[in-house]
């Protein structure tokens, strides 16, 4: 494998100057080699600098890699999380061909969709009104409190679906800071609103904190009798819920074989179900399911998560380039490149091989983004004309869901598709002068402000067009991603599911609580921790 990382590097330098633009000047048919579709789900990866013998050497890097040797142990359900002695089956959870899946020698596929039946028979309940708040009145308001994995995904699924929303409204707590769940008690209103708390072991104690500020606010306006009606929990931990006061049948468990960042297709998925019905949450598993029969069968120039992986591969650790941007030019994918940021960065931030030995070259690269066009007002400058160049994969819709609005989806379609290829072109300094001079600016003029206004072009970007942001949509292209996650994980060596670099940070966080609270000495803390928390004791305000 190695070796042919070395060839990808030699030929990357050999062709690091191709113009993309004379490339594309060369051959009216870029799009058309470069390109991959899936239904109705196009990548466009034509304005990357790859060329027939870079993508002909990803292909055998993925088969040296054992990209595909790897992909199938994940879905027949072998522990590939060796750290934790884990299956890897998010898959399973949106298996509708209802294939057995094996772990331990049986088949999850009954207990998966028992508790997917379980929650299509809660959310119908609460959505007509049969399951009421303790008053007698019907639930308007939900509110999820979860972090990480039980809230990023729930969050961004729910605001990308607000099309499709029929349901209660949908409100998200994740922060142990009380403002957030101050801001969101202000806006529901006790006797209507329903409480999701999403935590497997009900002991993480940024859920647990707000799940104990929730339970009050219930207590305190309707009695302690009314907790029972306006929670339910998203936990394995039965015993730990009881005492919390959630009855058995308002519980919806899920499995060690489920990571955090991987759960949306679980129960974790009840706000999401709550809001857009369970037709629409089964339209959101096929998407899913539709994108992992492609990635298990398609070809890999033209298999989607394949293809993407292998790019990202490419940029990371051949051409150096430590960033990614997503960039969703639609306003209600507005969390995409956050949900991103945690399933690529959680699961490819990783500095230790699958043997125990340091990482040869990179790992994950810093996912970061906005929805355009805002983003074009604050940092695509830096994307551009900065010294670093970043990699952007931009995704728009076909169709909106405003048809008297047009026009404006039309003005969003033109400025995705323009920025791609102003990435990709660029302007030369004879451009820019000409641009000035036709302009009235006198020569001498030009020639000093032009150099401002030339871009290199060159950039690399993807750009994914689909028909419409439907809830299959949705759940075809988050799968895409996670199956892009993994493919590079394969690549870069390392294991993409646990998350051991989350742990310290907590430990320490245990042990530094009594010391804030002023029931320890900050004796045997660094100088600078020991300074912030004097400083931060002088400011407090007690009382």
């Amino acid at each position: 494998m190695q070796a042919i990382v070395e060839n990808l590097k030699s030929t990357a330098a050999r062709t690091a100057a191709t113009d993309l633009r004379a490339a594309f000047a060369a051959d009216d048919n870029r799009f058309e080699r470069f390109s991959a579709r899936f239904d109705d789900l196009v990548m466009d990866y034509s304005k990357c600098a790859v060329n027939e013998e870079v993508l002909a050497l990803l292909e055998k890097l993925a088969i040296e890699g054992g990209v595909e040797t790897k992909r199938e142990e994940m879905f027949s359900g072998k522990e590939i999380n060796f750290t934790e002695g884990r299956a890897v089956l998010h898959t399973a959870l949106r298996n509708r061909s209802n294939t057995p899946v094996m772990v331990d020698g049986k088949d999850v596929m009954p207990d998966v969709n028992g508790v997917l039946t379980a929650m299509g028979k809660f959310s119908d309940a609460i959505r007509s009104g049969a399951l009421k708040g303790a008053t007698g009145k019907k639930i308007t308001d939900i509110v999820n409190i979860g972090i990480g994995g039980s809230d990023l995904g729930p969050v961004m699924a729910t605001l990308a679906l607000a099309p499709f929303h029929d349901g209660p409204r949908a409100h998200f707590v994740s922060n142990i800071d009380g403002a957030h769940i101050a801001d969101t008690l202000k806006l529901v209103d006790a006797e209507t609103t329903l409480f999701i708390i999403a935590s497997k072991t009900f002991t993480t104690i940024e859920t647990m904190t707000n799940a104990a500020t929730a339970r009050k606010f219930i207590a305190d306006k309707l009695g302690e009798d009314a907790v029972k009606h306006h929670f339910c929990a998203v936990s394995t931990a039965l015993d730990k819920v009881a005492s919390f006061g959630i009855d058995s049948e308002r519980v919806f468990g899920f499995w060690d074989w489920v990571g955090g960042r991987y759960s949306i297709w679980s129960a974790i998925g009840l706000p999401l179900m709550l809001a857009i019905g369970p037709d629409n949450f089964g339209k959101f598993l096929d998407g899913a399911h539709a994108m992992d029969t492609h990635f298990r069968q398609a070809p890999v120039r033209q298999n989607l998560p394949m293809l993407l992986g292998l790019i990202g591969f490419y940029h990371r650790n051949v051409l150096d380039y430590s960033t990614r941007a997503i960039l969703p030019y639609d306003q209600r994918l507005s969390r995409f490149p956050a949900y991103l940021q945690q399933l690529d960065m959680e699961s490819n931030g990783k500095g230790v091989t699958i043997d125990g030995t340091p990482v040869e070259g990179q790992s994950g690269p810093v996912v970061w983004g906005e929805p355009g066009t805002n983003g074009q007002h604050a940092f695509y400058q830096l994307i551009h004309q900065g010294t670093s160049v970043i990699p952007a994969e931009f995704m728009i819709a076909a169709n909106g869901f405003e048809p008297e609005l047009r026009h404006q989806h039309q003005l969003l379609i033109a400025n995705c598709l323009a920025q791609s290829e102003a990435l990709m072109k660029g302007r030369t300094l004879a451009e820019a002068k000409e641009q000035l001079t036709s302009k009235g600016m006198e020569d001498k003029k030009a020639d000093f402000i032009a150099p401002h206004r030339v871009f290199t072009g060159n950039r690399s970007s993807i750009t994914f067009v689909y028909d419409t942001l439907t809830p299959f949509a949705l759940g075809r292209l988050i799968a895409l991603y996670e199956h892009r996650v993994f493919v590079e994980g394969v690549l870069f060596r390392i294991n993409s599911f646990d998350q051991w670099g989350v742990e310290l940070g907590k430990e320490l966080a245990t042990g530094l609580l009594p010391v804030v609270e002023g029931k320890e000495s900050a004796e045997g803390h660094d100088s600078s921790t020991q300074g912030l928390v004097k400083t931060l004791a002088g400011l407090a305000k007690h009382g």
